[in-house]
């Protein structure tokens, strides 16, 4: 199960190579922190983000941007949104992406990290009934990119050193993505119904040295296959004290992956390929009781049940004849069951309208599974993760409210946590921790001191840390600080509208300043980066149907890392730089 769950219009996406997608018509975000089992189909561990489009029944509009920036930076973008008649909705979208690239590999003499990207959606919505409504949608994504601008880590003055491999490295990826929803709403019932299906298929060659010396080389495949089926039932939203959810959640995922080492100085390849199936089945409910008018408990309860499967397979040849070698081929099958139940509490007092405080207590759950990466029987599987979690919070409104605010205190006690690290010729593994947590807060207000400026502030804090782990009889990381976890992140966000002024209906001014840090790259804390800051700014004027944006993205170039990890040594991936461009936006029904 992955850490942080996404769904997009209700499709659960499982896999982290197909997240990173441009979606048009984003209606609105939702962010939910802590397990989530109780109310949604696939179980995660860390929160989840709902994202939501736009339904072709409830908005219409034709929409066209044209952007362009620093680096070619060139997009694209056509959405449309019809009623084709009072009861049935057609939208279709399409987006194009290419960049030149920001890092030059000095070894080559070419950009390492160009870019090239393409999709097409399509969606209907269907009033088939009054009380029903039925959703498809489809999505087709497609990705050619340079990959991988590592330099080498410097750790003496903290710079990364430009990028130096003799191999152009690459990424391609195509997903394919489709669900189907139907959703009852009567006066006592709910019903909603979310088939999904997902097809992707990657393939990665990477420079796996990193140096100009031509050593390593690797070249990795994987496909997916997902199908997965939702049902849930709830009482609808009525004066009764008593609210309830009951649902039942099932899904098959095939996952096909090849890993090549090409040894080149050894003139030898081994190819191993790893067939990974896994199906499983979850159901769920949450019972809330409103104990008052304004005083609600809630308990949930979650059963799962996982099976995971490796069939592997390895074997030889020989580089410059193509020729297979005489080593035997390695082969290695077998399947691991999982299951746990997880039960949520949940306290609030919805003290007014918009003020109310809560508290919650639950209990996380990832099933374990096997490293893909991995040769051996004593190497691949890795445990299941569990946690509890524990949160109290508020939302407050004051000055009749324009200001809006959020407060939460968390603490977070892992057990056999799952951590992702890399090892030098093997690739990423995920071993088990025995014993860490993480603990902090969080803080966000908005105010509206008028009509025409917004501003925005978040903060939070977390202290995440091994309390036992050792690793290997002599190293023992117990003490250090989690990787990959932030310690602080901030933003600040700025906007102020102006209406009918110098001949425009609208000039709008925005600045945001986010903040990272520090991050621990790796599980010995010798690899970080400190606290960061990244300063966007952007100007839009609005004429009718047209809207002119003059936009920069790390205004004051600010150099960090945006990521690092040890191998042979340590190499980094700087972030991308000071950025200027400008977008014409059309809209037909402004």
């Amino acid at each position: 199960a992955p850490s942080v769950g996404l769904y997009i219009d209700g499709m659960p996406y499982f896999e982290r190579s197909v997240v990173d997608l441009d979606i048009a018509g984003i209606n609105g975000i939702e962010i939910l922190r802590g397990p989530q089992g109780t109310l949604y189909g696939r179980n995660s561990t860390g929160g989840l983000i709902n994202i939501y489009t736009y339904s072709p029944l409830e908005y219409q509009n034709t929409i066209a941007k044209l952007s362009y920036g620093s680096r070619n930076d060139l997009r694209l973008g056509l959405s449309h949104y019809q009623k084709l008649t009072q009861r049935l909705g057609l939208h279709v979208a399409g987006n194009y992406h290419r960049n030149d690239g920001f890092f030059r590999n000095i070894a080559t003499g070419e950009k390492a990290d160009n870019l090239k990207s393409a999709n097409a959606e399509m969606g209907l919505a269907w009033q088939a009934a009054p009380l029903w409504t039925m959703r498809l949608n489809v999505l087709f994504d497609h990705s050619t990119q340079g990959g991988y601008p590592y330099g080498k880590y410097n750790a003496t003055n903290n710079t990364v050193e430009v990028v130096n491999y003799n191999r152009y490295s690459s990424y391609r990826r195509n997903v394919l993505s489709a669900g189907l929803n139907w959703l009852y709403k009567g006066d006592k019932l709910h019903f909603n119904s979310q088939t999904s299906f997902q097809y992707s298929k990657d393939k990665q060659y990477i420079d796996q040295d990193f140096t100009p010396k031509d050593l390593y080389f690797v070249i990795t495949g994987l496909k997916q296959t997902l199908v997965s089926q939702e049902l849930t039932l709830r009482s609808a939203n009525n004066n009764n004290r008593y609210h309830w959810i009951i649902g039942a959640f099932g899904f098959y995922q095939k996952l096909n992956n090849s890993v090549e080492t090409q040894f080149i100085t050894k003139d030898f390849a081994t190819p191993k390929f790893y067939n990974n199936p896994t199906w499983g089945g979850a159901i769920y409910h949450q019972s809330t009781y409103d104990i008052t008018k304004t005083l609600h408990a809630s308990i949930g309860l979650r059963y799962d049940y996982e099976r995971v499967g490796e069939n592997y397979t390895a074997n030889k040849y020989n580089l410059s004849t193509g020729l297979a070698s005489n080593v035997q081929t390695a082969t290695y099958k077998d399947h691991m069951h999982f299951n746990q139940i997880t039960p949520r509490f949940t306290l609030s007092q919805q003290i007014s309208a918009n003020k109310m405080v809560y508290a919650s207590i639950a209990r996380g759950y990832k099933a374990g599974g096997y490293n893909v990466t991995s040769t051996t029987q004593k190497l691949p599987a890795y445990d299941p993760e569990y946690n509890w979690n524990y949160e109290i919070g508020a939302k407050l409104a004051f000055l009749n409210g324009t200001l809006q605010t959020e407060m939460s205190l968390f603490y977070i006690d892992w057990k056999h946590q799952q951590v992702t690290t890399t090892v030098p010729g093997v690739g990423n593994i995920i071993n088990n921790a025995g014993h860490s947590n993480s603990k902090g807060f969080e803080l966000s207000a908005t105010y509206r001191p008028i009509t025409s400026l917004e501003l925005q502030a978040n903060y939070g804090y977390t202290y995440a840390q091994f309390l036992y782990y050792k690793k290997s009889a002599t190293v023992d990381f117990t003490g250090n600080m989690l990787p990959m976890v932030p310690k602080q992140t901030m933003s600040f966000v700025a906007n102020y509208t102006l209406s009918n002024v110098a001949g425009l209906d609208k000039l709008m001014f925005n600045a945001a300043l986010t903040s990272t840090g520090k991050i621990y790259w790796t599980e010995d804390n010798k690899l970080k980066q400190p606290f960061y800051a990244l300063l966007n700014l952007k100007i839009a004027a609005t004429k009718g149907r047209f809207t002119w944006e003059v936009w920069t993205k790390n205004t004051t170039n600010t150099h960090y890392m945006s990521y690092a990890f040890v191998s042979s040594a340590a190499f980094a991936q700087q972030g991308k730089p000071f950025m200027i461009g400008t977008s014409l936006v059309f809209k037909l029904n402004p």
